[in-house]
Protein backbone atom coordinates (compact mmCIF):
# COMPACT_ATOMS: atom_id res chain seq x y z
CA UNK A 1 0.00 0.00 0.00
CA UNK A 2 1.45 3.18 -0.74
CA UNK A 3 0.95 6.15 1.64
CA UNK A 4 1.46 9.40 0.73
CA UNK A 5 2.61 12.11 3.09
CA UNK A 6 1.62 15.73 2.82
CA UNK A 7 4.12 17.78 4.45
CA UNK A 8 3.13 21.52 6.60
CA UNK A 9 4.00 24.16 4.28
CA UNK A 10 6.20 25.67 7.41
CA UNK A 11 8.45 22.75 7.40
CA UNK A 12 8.17 22.33 3.72
CA UNK A 13 9.23 25.84 2.97
CA UNK A 14 12.38 24.99 5.59
CA UNK A 15 13.42 22.17 3.60
CA UNK A 16 13.74 23.80 0.39
CA UNK A 17 15.26 26.80 1.98
CA UNK A 18 17.99 24.86 4.13
CA UNK A 19 18.52 21.98 1.50
CA UNK A 20 17.84 22.91 -1.85
CA UNK A 21 17.22 19.16 -2.65
CA UNK A 22 13.24 19.33 -2.49
CA UNK A 23 12.24 17.50 -5.96
CA UNK A 24 9.82 19.03 -8.55
CA UNK A 25 8.88 17.03 -11.02
CA UNK A 26 6.78 18.28 -12.92
CA UNK A 27 4.31 16.56 -15.80
CA UNK A 28 4.70 18.44 -19.20
CA UNK A 29 2.64 16.18 -21.67
CA UNK A 30 -1.30 15.51 -21.75
CA UNK A 31 -1.45 11.56 -20.16
CA UNK A 32 -4.95 10.07 -21.12
CA UNK A 33 -4.16 6.64 -19.15
CA UNK A 34 -7.29 6.19 -17.52
CA UNK A 35 -7.14 3.24 -13.96
CA UNK A 36 -10.45 1.14 -14.12
CA UNK A 37 -8.74 -0.61 -11.18
CA UNK A 38 -5.84 -0.80 -8.77
CA UNK A 39 -5.75 -4.19 -7.44
CA UNK A 40 -3.28 -4.42 -4.61
CA UNK A 41 -2.06 -0.85 -5.29
CA UNK A 42 -0.06 -1.96 -7.65
CA UNK A 43 0.46 1.14 -9.94
CA UNK A 44 2.72 2.43 -9.94
CA UNK A 45 5.29 -0.27 -9.52
CA UNK A 46 7.11 0.05 -6.45
CA UNK A 47 10.46 -1.60 -5.86
CA UNK A 48 11.58 -3.64 -9.15
CA UNK A 49 14.30 -6.09 -7.50
CA UNK A 50 10.53 -8.00 -5.65
CA UNK A 51 9.20 -7.61 -9.33
CA UNK A 52 9.50 -10.53 -12.41
CA UNK A 53 7.98 -8.93 -14.96
CA UNK A 54 6.73 -10.57 -18.28
CA UNK A 55 4.92 -8.89 -20.90
CA UNK A 56 2.37 -10.59 -22.63
CA UNK A 57 1.72 -9.78 -26.22
CA UNK A 58 0.31 -10.84 -29.48
CA UNK A 59 2.84 -9.38 -31.79
CA UNK A 60 6.30 -8.22 -30.18
CA UNK A 61 6.63 -6.09 -33.96
CA UNK A 62 3.29 -4.21 -33.19
CA UNK A 63 3.85 -3.13 -29.69
CA UNK A 64 7.66 -2.48 -29.93
CA UNK A 65 7.22 0.70 -28.60
CA UNK A 66 5.55 -0.08 -25.23
CA UNK A 67 8.44 -2.88 -24.93
CA UNK A 68 10.94 -0.41 -25.64
CA UNK A 69 9.78 2.12 -23.07
CA UNK A 70 9.06 -0.58 -20.35
CA UNK A 71 12.69 -1.68 -20.43
CA UNK A 72 13.78 1.66 -19.82
CA UNK A 73 12.50 1.22 -16.18
CA UNK A 74 13.22 -2.63 -15.82
CA UNK A 75 14.52 -6.22 -16.72
CA UNK A 76 11.61 -7.35 -18.45
CA UNK A 77 10.44 -10.53 -20.63
CA UNK A 78 8.64 -10.77 -23.65
CA UNK A 79 6.16 -13.58 -24.42
CA UNK A 80 3.74 -14.67 -26.36
CA UNK A 81 0.02 -14.25 -25.07
CA UNK A 82 -1.48 -17.59 -26.36
CA UNK A 83 1.81 -19.32 -24.00
CA UNK A 84 1.11 -17.08 -21.46
CA UNK A 85 0.82 -19.56 -18.76
CA UNK A 86 3.44 -21.86 -19.45
CA UNK A 87 6.15 -18.99 -20.88
CA UNK A 88 5.62 -16.84 -17.51
CA UNK A 89 5.69 -19.01 -15.21
CA UNK A 90 8.54 -17.53 -13.60
CA UNK A 91 7.24 -14.32 -13.85
CA UNK A 92 5.44 -13.02 -10.49
CA UNK A 93 3.95 -10.09 -12.75
CA UNK A 94 2.42 -10.37 -16.13
CA UNK A 95 1.39 -7.21 -18.16
CA UNK A 96 -0.92 -8.09 -20.70
CA UNK A 97 -0.49 -5.24 -23.54
CA UNK A 98 -3.44 -5.36 -26.43
CA UNK A 99 -5.88 -3.51 -28.49
CA UNK A 100 -9.51 -4.00 -27.23
CA UNK A 101 -10.23 -5.72 -30.71
CA UNK A 102 -7.34 -8.11 -30.14
CA UNK A 103 -8.55 -8.52 -26.11
CA UNK A 104 -12.60 -8.86 -27.00
CA UNK A 105 -11.12 -12.30 -28.50
CA UNK A 106 -9.34 -12.97 -25.16
CA UNK A 107 -9.12 -16.81 -23.25
CA UNK A 108 -10.62 -15.14 -20.16
CA UNK A 109 -10.04 -18.59 -18.60
CA UNK A 110 -6.60 -18.24 -19.39
CA UNK A 111 -6.23 -14.90 -17.61
CA UNK A 112 -8.19 -16.84 -14.42
CA UNK A 113 -5.49 -19.55 -14.32
CA UNK A 114 -2.48 -16.66 -14.58
CA UNK A 115 -4.74 -15.11 -11.32
CA UNK A 116 -5.11 -18.11 -9.08
CA UNK A 117 -1.67 -18.84 -9.51
CA UNK A 118 -0.90 -16.13 -8.18
CA UNK A 119 0.54 -13.52 -10.93
CA UNK A 120 -0.41 -10.08 -10.66
CA UNK A 121 -1.81 -9.66 -13.82
CA UNK A 122 -1.73 -6.30 -15.43
CA UNK A 123 -4.43 -5.29 -18.16
CA UNK A 124 -3.51 -2.41 -20.13
CA UNK A 125 -6.16 -2.35 -23.14
CA UNK A 126 -5.84 0.19 -26.26
CA UNK A 127 -9.18 1.73 -27.34
CA UNK A 128 -8.85 1.66 -31.12
CA UNK A 129 -12.11 1.71 -32.61
CA UNK A 130 -15.10 3.88 -31.66
CA UNK A 131 -17.53 0.60 -29.97
CA UNK A 132 -14.44 0.36 -27.84
CA UNK A 133 -14.41 3.95 -26.49
CA UNK A 134 -17.71 3.20 -25.19
CA UNK A 135 -15.89 0.47 -22.98
CA UNK A 136 -14.81 1.73 -20.23
CA UNK A 137 -15.32 0.03 -17.68
CA UNK A 138 -13.61 -3.02 -15.59
CA UNK A 139 -14.08 -6.63 -17.61
CA UNK A 140 -13.15 -8.26 -14.42
CA UNK A 141 -14.76 -6.75 -11.82
CA UNK A 142 -10.98 -6.41 -9.34
CA UNK A 143 -9.45 -9.58 -10.33
CA UNK A 144 -6.96 -7.90 -12.34
CA UNK A 145 -5.43 -4.11 -12.36
CA UNK A 146 -6.83 -2.74 -15.64
CA UNK A 147 -5.88 0.45 -17.13
CA UNK A 148 -6.69 2.10 -20.82
CA UNK A 149 -5.73 4.45 -23.33
CA UNK A 150 -8.28 5.74 -25.76
CA UNK A 151 -6.02 5.36 -28.82
CA UNK A 152 -3.69 3.20 -30.30
CA UNK A 153 -0.69 5.13 -31.63
CA UNK A 154 3.29 4.72 -30.45
CA UNK A 155 2.40 7.61 -28.14
CA UNK A 156 0.05 6.08 -26.58
CA UNK A 157 2.16 3.04 -26.06
CA UNK A 158 4.94 5.03 -24.50
CA UNK A 159 2.70 7.01 -21.95
CA UNK A 160 0.87 4.09 -21.07
CA UNK A 161 4.16 1.95 -20.10
CA UNK A 162 5.44 4.87 -18.33
CA UNK A 163 2.43 4.96 -16.43
CA UNK A 164 2.70 2.01 -15.17
CA UNK A 165 5.98 2.68 -13.55
CA UNK A 166 5.30 5.88 -12.27
CA UNK A 167 7.05 7.88 -15.01
CA UNK A 168 4.06 9.93 -15.71
CA UNK A 169 0.79 10.55 -13.43
CA UNK A 170 -2.09 9.21 -14.12
CA UNK A 171 -4.64 12.68 -13.98
CA UNK A 172 -7.50 11.13 -16.09
CA UNK A 173 -10.61 8.89 -15.23
CA UNK A 174 -12.21 8.36 -11.20
CA UNK A 175 -10.36 10.53 -8.74
CA UNK A 176 -9.52 7.67 -6.43
CA UNK A 177 -7.54 5.83 -8.93
CA UNK A 178 -5.09 8.66 -9.82
CA UNK A 179 -1.33 8.61 -9.08
CA UNK A 180 1.16 10.36 -9.04
CA UNK A 181 5.01 10.76 -10.86
CA UNK A 182 7.46 8.53 -8.91
CA UNK A 183 10.12 8.03 -11.71
CA UNK A 184 11.93 9.83 -14.65
CA UNK A 185 9.69 10.93 -17.76
CA UNK A 186 10.82 9.74 -21.11
CA UNK A 187 9.02 12.40 -23.36
CA UNK A 188 11.99 13.71 -25.33
CA UNK A 189 11.44 17.40 -23.89
CA UNK A 190 7.68 17.99 -24.74
CA UNK A 191 6.13 20.69 -23.37
CA UNK A 192 9.51 21.72 -21.51
CA UNK A 193 9.14 25.24 -22.11
CA UNK A 194 12.70 25.06 -23.78
CA UNK A 195 14.54 25.81 -27.01
CA UNK A 196 15.47 22.46 -27.46
CA UNK A 197 16.35 22.48 -31.10
CA UNK A 198 18.49 25.46 -30.08
CA UNK A 199 20.68 23.48 -27.40
CA UNK A 200 20.65 20.49 -29.64
CA UNK A 201 22.65 22.85 -32.52
CA UNK A 202 25.08 24.25 -29.42
CA UNK A 203 25.51 20.43 -28.48
CA UNK A 204 25.89 19.00 -31.47
CA UNK A 205 28.68 21.14 -32.73
CA UNK A 206 30.86 21.00 -29.30
CA UNK A 207 30.33 17.16 -29.56
CA UNK A 208 31.46 16.95 -33.20
CA UNK A 209 34.29 19.08 -32.11
CA UNK A 210 35.37 16.92 -29.70
CA UNK A 211 35.43 13.94 -32.04
CA UNK A 212 36.98 16.17 -34.73
CA UNK A 213 39.80 16.99 -32.69
CA UNK A 214 40.49 13.10 -31.20
CA UNK A 215 39.85 14.22 -28.13
CA UNK A 216 37.30 11.40 -27.92
CA UNK A 217 36.17 8.31 -30.55
CA UNK A 218 32.71 8.92 -28.66
CA UNK A 219 30.17 10.00 -26.21
CA UNK A 220 26.73 10.40 -24.57
CA UNK A 221 25.00 13.52 -23.13
CA UNK A 222 22.07 13.49 -20.99
CA UNK A 223 20.51 16.14 -19.42
CA UNK A 224 16.96 15.57 -17.17
CA UNK A 225 14.95 18.52 -15.56
CA UNK A 226 12.04 18.78 -13.33
CA UNK A 227 12.28 14.69 -13.42
CA UNK A 228 11.77 15.25 -17.36
CA UNK A 229 14.30 13.99 -20.01
CA UNK A 230 14.83 16.86 -22.10
CA UNK A 231 18.35 16.00 -24.00
CA UNK A 232 19.41 12.50 -24.23
CA UNK A 233 22.03 11.64 -27.67
CA UNK A 234 24.57 9.71 -28.53
CA UNK A 235 27.90 10.86 -30.79
CA UNK A 236 30.65 9.20 -32.35
CA UNK A 237 31.67 5.65 -32.12
CA UNK A 238 33.08 3.36 -30.23
CA UNK A 239 36.83 3.49 -31.43
CA UNK A 240 38.09 5.64 -34.23
CA UNK A 241 38.04 2.70 -36.60
CA UNK A 242 33.76 3.51 -36.54
CA UNK A 243 32.99 -0.06 -36.78
CA UNK A 244 30.62 0.35 -34.03
CA UNK A 245 28.10 3.22 -32.80
CA UNK A 246 27.93 5.09 -29.92
CA UNK A 247 24.85 4.07 -28.46
CA UNK A 248 22.72 5.96 -25.21
CA UNK A 249 22.80 2.23 -23.89
CA UNK A 250 25.88 1.84 -24.51
CA UNK A 251 27.95 1.32 -20.82
CA UNK A 252 31.13 2.98 -19.65
CA UNK A 253 33.91 3.06 -17.26
CA UNK A 254 32.81 5.27 -14.87
CA UNK A 255 36.00 6.11 -13.28
CA UNK A 256 35.81 8.20 -10.25
CA UNK A 257 32.15 8.28 -10.29
CA UNK A 258 32.19 5.49 -8.75
CA UNK A 259 33.57 7.57 -5.41
CA UNK A 260 30.13 8.96 -5.33
CA UNK A 261 27.83 6.34 -7.18
CA UNK A 262 29.17 3.28 -5.84
CA UNK A 263 30.97 3.66 -2.67
CA UNK A 264 29.51 6.62 -0.98
CA UNK A 265 26.13 5.41 -1.27
CA UNK A 266 26.99 2.24 0.61
CA UNK A 267 28.42 4.97 3.41
CA UNK A 268 25.68 7.05 3.25
CA UNK A 269 23.61 3.75 4.58
CA UNK A 270 26.05 2.50 7.16
CA UNK A 271 26.53 6.22 8.62
CA UNK A 272 21.89 6.55 9.18
CA UNK A 273 21.84 2.92 10.51
CA UNK A 274 24.07 3.58 12.90
CA UNK A 275 26.34 0.70 11.66
CA UNK A 276 29.27 3.34 11.77
CA UNK A 277 30.02 6.64 12.75
CA UNK A 278 31.75 9.46 10.70
CA UNK A 279 33.64 10.59 14.29
CA UNK A 280 35.27 7.25 14.95
CA UNK A 281 38.80 6.23 13.79
CA UNK A 282 40.04 3.97 10.82
CA UNK A 283 41.18 1.93 13.66
CA UNK A 284 37.86 1.52 15.44
CA UNK A 285 36.87 -0.40 12.41
CA UNK A 286 39.92 -1.76 11.17
CA UNK A 287 42.04 -4.36 13.26
CA UNK A 288 45.14 -3.91 10.95
CA UNK A 289 45.44 -0.54 10.83
CA UNK A 290 45.47 0.28 14.47
CA UNK A 291 49.32 -0.41 14.73
CA UNK A 292 49.88 2.10 11.94
CA UNK A 293 50.07 5.72 11.68
CA UNK A 294 46.22 6.25 10.10
CA UNK A 295 44.86 4.38 13.44
CA UNK A 296 43.63 7.49 14.69
CA UNK A 297 42.70 9.31 11.61
CA UNK A 298 38.28 9.57 11.53
CA UNK A 299 36.19 8.65 8.57
CA UNK A 300 34.77 12.35 7.89
CA UNK A 301 38.63 12.97 7.06
CA UNK A 302 38.41 10.10 5.03
CA UNK A 303 35.80 11.05 2.89
CA UNK A 304 36.68 14.73 2.92
CA UNK A 305 39.75 13.78 1.48
CA UNK A 306 41.73 15.70 4.24
CA UNK A 307 43.37 12.64 5.50
CA UNK A 308 46.84 13.62 4.09
CA UNK A 309 46.81 10.38 2.20
CA UNK A 310 49.47 10.23 -0.53
CA UNK A 311 47.64 10.90 -3.52
CA UNK A 312 48.78 8.04 -5.71
CA UNK A 313 50.61 4.73 -5.83
CA UNK A 314 51.25 3.21 -8.99
CA UNK A 315 50.90 -0.06 -7.95
CA UNK A 316 51.20 -1.44 -11.39
CA UNK A 317 55.05 -0.27 -11.34
CA UNK A 318 55.99 -2.50 -8.57
CA UNK A 319 55.16 -5.55 -9.95
CA UNK A 320 57.76 -8.14 -10.38
CA UNK A 321 58.58 -11.04 -12.78
CA UNK A 322 55.68 -14.05 -12.56
CA UNK A 323 53.20 -11.72 -10.92
CA UNK A 324 51.03 -10.92 -13.68
CA UNK A 325 50.67 -13.98 -17.15
CA UNK A 326 48.60 -14.67 -19.76
CA UNK A 327 46.51 -17.04 -18.80
CA UNK A 328 44.50 -18.02 -15.70
CA UNK A 329 45.99 -20.82 -13.55
CA UNK A 330 45.28 -22.44 -10.13
CA UNK A 331 47.95 -19.55 -8.45
CA UNK A 332 46.89 -16.29 -11.21
CA UNK A 333 43.03 -15.94 -10.68
CA UNK A 334 42.84 -12.44 -10.77
CA UNK A 335 41.87 -11.09 -14.21
CA UNK A 336 43.27 -8.17 -15.11
CA UNK A 337 42.04 -7.85 -18.48
CA UNK A 338 41.91 -10.24 -21.78
CA UNK A 339 44.62 -12.26 -21.50
CA UNK A 340 46.03 -10.92 -18.31
CA UNK A 341 46.09 -12.58 -15.03
CA UNK A 342 47.47 -11.65 -11.57
CA UNK A 343 48.74 -14.01 -9.05
CA UNK A 344 45.97 -14.50 -6.10
CA UNK A 345 45.80 -12.27 -2.76
CA UNK A 346 47.89 -9.49 -4.34
CA UNK A 347 45.72 -6.61 -2.98
CA UNK A 348 45.24 -7.88 0.67
CA UNK A 349 48.90 -9.33 1.22
CA UNK A 350 50.56 -6.43 -1.17
CA UNK A 351 48.38 -3.48 -1.71
CA UNK A 352 46.29 -2.98 1.21
CA UNK A 353 49.48 -3.38 3.48
CA UNK A 354 51.91 -0.41 1.25
CA UNK A 355 48.68 1.79 1.18
CA UNK A 356 48.22 1.38 5.60
CA UNK A 357 52.15 1.87 6.20
CA UNK A 358 52.59 4.91 3.22
CA UNK A 359 53.63 7.99 5.10
CA UNK A 360 50.98 10.64 5.82
CA UNK A 361 50.64 14.33 6.40
CA UNK A 362 49.06 16.62 9.03
CA UNK A 363 45.11 16.04 8.32
CA UNK A 364 42.73 18.93 8.01
CA UNK A 365 44.53 20.11 4.44
CA UNK A 366 42.37 18.97 1.05
CA UNK A 367 44.25 16.52 -0.84
CA UNK A 368 43.07 14.53 -3.44
CA UNK A 369 43.94 10.82 -2.62
CA UNK A 370 42.23 7.05 -4.35
CA UNK A 371 43.31 5.42 -0.41
CA UNK A 372 40.88 7.44 0.72
CA UNK A 373 38.14 5.59 -0.72
CA UNK A 374 39.87 2.10 -0.73
CA UNK A 375 39.88 2.56 2.91
CA UNK A 376 36.22 3.06 2.99
CA UNK A 377 35.17 0.40 0.91
CA UNK A 378 37.57 -1.74 3.60
CA UNK A 379 35.18 -0.69 6.48
CA UNK A 380 32.08 -1.29 4.76
CA UNK A 381 32.90 -4.91 3.52
CA UNK A 382 34.02 -5.37 7.51
CA UNK A 383 30.78 -3.86 8.96
CA UNK A 384 28.63 -5.70 6.01
CA UNK A 385 30.42 -8.45 5.87
CA UNK A 386 28.85 -8.26 2.62
CA UNK A 387 31.03 -7.61 -0.75
CA UNK A 388 30.66 -3.75 -1.95
CA UNK A 389 30.05 -4.57 -5.25
CA UNK A 390 26.88 -6.99 -4.08
CA UNK A 391 25.69 -5.21 -0.98
CA UNK A 392 25.46 -1.89 -3.22
CA UNK A 393 23.15 -3.66 -5.90
CA UNK A 394 20.92 -4.64 -2.77
CA UNK A 395 20.54 -1.27 -1.02
CA UNK A 396 20.18 0.48 -4.53
CA UNK A 397 20.95 -0.68 -7.93
CA UNK A 398 18.19 -3.46 -8.71
CA UNK A 399 15.32 -1.74 -6.30
CA UNK A 400 15.50 1.30 -8.29
CA UNK A 401 15.77 -0.16 -11.82
CA UNK A 402 19.97 0.76 -12.20
CA UNK A 403 20.12 -1.95 -15.20
CA UNK A 404 23.56 -2.23 -15.96
CA UNK A 405 25.27 -0.22 -13.10
CA UNK A 406 28.06 -2.45 -11.20
CA UNK A 407 31.67 -4.03 -11.48
CA UNK A 408 33.22 -6.49 -13.55
CA UNK A 409 30.52 -5.93 -16.57
CA UNK A 410 32.15 -8.53 -18.93
CA UNK A 411 30.23 -11.20 -16.13
CA UNK A 412 27.18 -9.74 -16.59
CA UNK A 413 27.03 -8.21 -20.62
CA UNK A 414 28.79 -8.96 -24.00
CA UNK A 415 31.83 -6.39 -24.80
CA UNK A 416 29.63 -5.05 -27.59
CA UNK A 417 27.85 -2.97 -25.29
CA UNK A 418 30.55 -1.73 -23.36
CA UNK A 419 32.80 1.24 -24.85
CA UNK A 420 36.44 0.43 -24.72
CA UNK A 421 38.87 3.09 -22.79
CA UNK A 422 42.70 2.55 -23.40
CA UNK A 423 44.84 -0.27 -25.81
CA UNK A 424 47.12 -0.52 -22.70
CA UNK A 425 50.69 -0.99 -23.78
CA UNK A 426 52.26 -0.47 -20.47
CA UNK A 427 50.83 -2.87 -18.25
CA UNK A 428 48.39 -5.51 -19.09
CA UNK A 429 49.24 -5.17 -23.67
CA UNK A 430 45.59 -5.03 -24.33
CA UNK A 431 43.03 -3.48 -25.24
CA UNK A 432 40.35 -2.59 -22.57
CA UNK A 433 37.25 -3.79 -23.23
CA UNK A 434 34.68 -4.22 -20.16
CA UNK A 435 37.88 -4.07 -17.75
CA UNK A 436 38.44 -1.19 -15.24
CA UNK A 437 41.15 1.45 -16.87
CA UNK A 438 42.22 2.50 -13.48
CA UNK A 439 45.23 0.12 -12.88
CA UNK A 440 44.80 -0.49 -9.09
CA UNK A 441 41.20 -1.46 -9.06
CA UNK A 442 41.84 -3.97 -11.64
CA UNK A 443 44.52 -5.53 -9.43
CA UNK A 444 41.89 -5.05 -6.44
CA UNK A 445 39.75 -7.57 -8.83
CA UNK A 446 37.76 -5.01 -10.52
CA UNK A 447 36.12 -3.81 -7.20
CA UNK A 448 37.44 -0.70 -5.71
CA UNK A 449 36.09 1.95 -3.60
CA UNK A 450 37.53 4.99 -6.20
CA UNK A 451 36.42 3.05 -9.51
CA UNK A 452 35.39 -0.06 -10.96
CA UNK A 453 31.58 0.87 -11.39
CA UNK A 454 30.59 0.51 -15.28
CA UNK A 455 27.11 1.89 -16.05
CA UNK A 456 25.20 3.76 -18.74
CA UNK A 457 23.77 7.30 -19.10
CA UNK A 458 20.39 6.36 -17.71
CA UNK A 459 20.96 4.50 -14.53
CA UNK A 460 23.63 8.01 -13.55
CA UNK A 461 20.16 9.56 -14.30
CA UNK A 462 17.97 7.16 -12.26
CA UNK A 463 20.36 7.84 -9.11
CA UNK A 464 20.95 11.07 -9.61
CA UNK A 465 17.02 11.79 -9.43
CA UNK A 466 17.00 9.57 -6.16
CA UNK A 467 19.28 12.53 -5.40
CA UNK A 468 17.32 15.22 -6.05
CA UNK A 469 14.73 13.64 -4.19
CA UNK A 470 16.18 13.64 -0.91
CA UNK A 471 16.64 9.52 -0.98
CA UNK A 472 13.41 8.75 -2.42
CA UNK A 473 12.52 7.37 -6.21
CA UNK A 474 9.94 5.11 -7.26
CA UNK A 475 7.62 5.55 -4.19
CA UNK A 476 10.31 4.32 -1.61
CA UNK A 477 12.83 6.07 0.25
CA UNK A 478 16.20 4.51 0.15
CA UNK A 479 17.46 7.31 2.59
CA UNK A 480 16.86 9.80 4.69
CA UNK A 481 16.54 13.35 3.24
CA UNK A 482 19.15 14.59 5.87
CA UNK A 483 21.18 11.89 5.21
CA UNK A 484 21.77 13.54 1.14
CA UNK A 485 21.78 16.66 3.06
CA UNK A 486 24.16 15.66 4.92
CA UNK A 487 26.95 14.02 2.44
CA UNK A 488 26.30 16.43 -0.43
CA UNK A 489 26.52 19.88 1.02
CA UNK A 490 29.98 21.51 1.87
CA UNK A 491 31.22 19.67 4.80
CA UNK A 492 34.56 21.51 4.80
CA UNK A 493 36.49 24.50 6.08
CA UNK A 494 39.25 24.21 3.71
CA UNK A 495 37.93 22.90 0.22
CA UNK A 496 34.49 22.91 -1.53
CA UNK A 497 34.16 19.18 -0.88
CA UNK A 498 30.99 17.48 0.47
CA UNK A 499 31.70 13.96 1.70
CA UNK A 500 32.50 11.71 -0.91
CA UNK A 501 31.41 14.18 -3.42
CA UNK A 502 32.92 16.97 -5.15
CA UNK A 503 31.17 20.23 -5.59
CA UNK A 504 30.99 23.77 -7.03
CA UNK A 505 33.72 25.72 -6.60
CA UNK A 506 33.01 29.53 -5.40
CA UNK A 507 36.05 30.94 -6.59
CA UNK A 508 34.69 32.01 -10.41
CA UNK A 509 38.05 32.03 -12.05
CA UNK A 510 37.86 28.48 -11.73
CA UNK A 511 34.67 28.02 -13.63
CA UNK A 512 34.05 24.53 -12.10
CA UNK A 513 32.29 22.41 -13.11
CA UNK A 514 31.13 24.97 -15.60
CA UNK A 515 31.00 28.91 -16.33
CA UNK A 516 27.19 28.90 -15.39
CA UNK A 517 26.75 26.34 -12.20
CA UNK A 518 25.81 27.74 -8.95
CA UNK A 519 26.71 26.94 -5.37
CA UNK A 520 23.90 23.84 -5.09
CA UNK A 521 25.44 21.60 -7.67
CA UNK A 522 27.29 18.64 -6.75
CA UNK A 523 28.85 15.43 -8.48
CA UNK A 524 31.83 14.11 -9.77
CA UNK A 525 34.21 13.49 -12.73
CA UNK A 526 35.90 10.88 -13.99
CA UNK A 527 39.24 10.22 -15.25
CA UNK A 528 38.06 8.54 -18.46
CA UNK A 529 36.30 11.46 -19.74
CA UNK A 530 32.86 11.21 -17.54
CA UNK A 531 30.93 13.51 -15.24
CA UNK A 532 27.72 13.89 -13.19
CA UNK A 533 26.33 16.98 -12.08
CA UNK A 534 23.06 17.66 -9.44
CA UNK A 535 21.31 20.83 -9.54
CA UNK A 536 19.10 21.16 -7.04
CA UNK A 537 18.55 25.26 -7.51
CA UNK A 538 17.13 23.98 -11.33
CA UNK A 539 16.22 20.52 -10.75
CA UNK A 540 18.24 19.82 -13.42
CA UNK A 541 20.96 16.99 -13.66
CA UNK A 542 23.39 17.08 -16.14
CA UNK A 543 25.54 13.63 -17.63
CA UNK A 544 28.50 12.93 -19.79
CA UNK A 545 30.11 10.19 -20.80
CA UNK A 546 32.73 9.15 -22.72
CA UNK A 547 36.07 7.28 -23.44
CA UNK A 548 38.52 9.89 -23.88
CA UNK A 549 41.05 7.97 -22.75
CA UNK A 550 40.73 6.05 -26.20
CA UNK A 551 43.30 4.39 -27.81
CA UNK A 552 45.67 6.77 -25.34
CA UNK A 553 45.14 8.92 -22.45
CA UNK A 554 44.67 12.24 -23.98
CA UNK A 555 44.19 15.53 -21.99
CA UNK A 556 42.22 17.21 -25.20
CA UNK A 557 38.76 16.64 -23.74
CA UNK A 558 40.23 19.12 -20.72
CA UNK A 559 42.04 21.42 -23.04
CA UNK A 560 38.99 22.68 -25.41
CA UNK A 561 36.64 22.21 -22.15
CA UNK A 562 34.23 20.11 -23.92
CA UNK A 563 31.87 18.68 -20.60
CA UNK A 564 31.83 22.41 -19.07
CA UNK A 565 30.91 23.78 -22.64
CA UNK A 566 28.08 21.16 -22.80
CA UNK A 567 26.92 22.07 -19.37
CA UNK A 568 27.00 25.68 -19.83
CA UNK A 569 24.73 25.28 -23.44
CA UNK A 570 21.97 23.96 -21.42
CA UNK A 571 22.51 26.35 -18.67
CA UNK A 572 21.76 28.27 -21.73
CA UNK A 573 19.22 27.26 -22.85
CA UNK A 574 16.98 27.05 -18.79
CA UNK A 575 18.29 31.03 -18.05
CA UNK A 576 16.91 31.96 -21.59
CA UNK A 577 13.50 30.35 -21.36
CA UNK A 578 12.93 32.31 -17.96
Amino acid sequence: MKIKFKLPSLLLCFLVLSTGVQAQYKQTIPNKTQLLFNKNQTIPFGKLDELKIAIAVSDKTKYHTFIEQAERYADISVIDFNQLNEQGKLANTIIVVGTASELAYTNVALLNQAVSNNKNLVLCRFLDSESSRLQTTSLFGGKLTELIYPVFNDEAQRNLAMSLFGGLAITEGNTKLKTVQTRLQYSQGAGSGLNLSKMTQKIDAIAAEAIREQATPGLVVMAVKNGQVIFEKAYGNHTYEAKQKTTVNDIFDLASISKIAGTTPVIMKLQETKAIHLDSTMGRYLWDVRSTNKKDITLRTVLLHEAGFTPYIPFYRNLKAGDVQRFPSATHQVQLADSSYLKNNYYEEVMWPQMMNSAVKPTGNYVYSDISMYVMKEVAEHITSIPMDEYVQQILYRPIGMKTAGYNPRTRFDKSRIVPTEHDTAFRKVLLEGFVHDQGAAMAGGVAGHAGLFASANDLAIYGQLLLNRGEYGGAQYFKGNTVDLFTSNQSKTSRRGLGFDRFDPDPKKEYPSKLANASVYGHTGYTGTCIWIDPKHQLIYIFLSNRVHPQVSTKLLNLNIRSRIQDAIYETINEAK
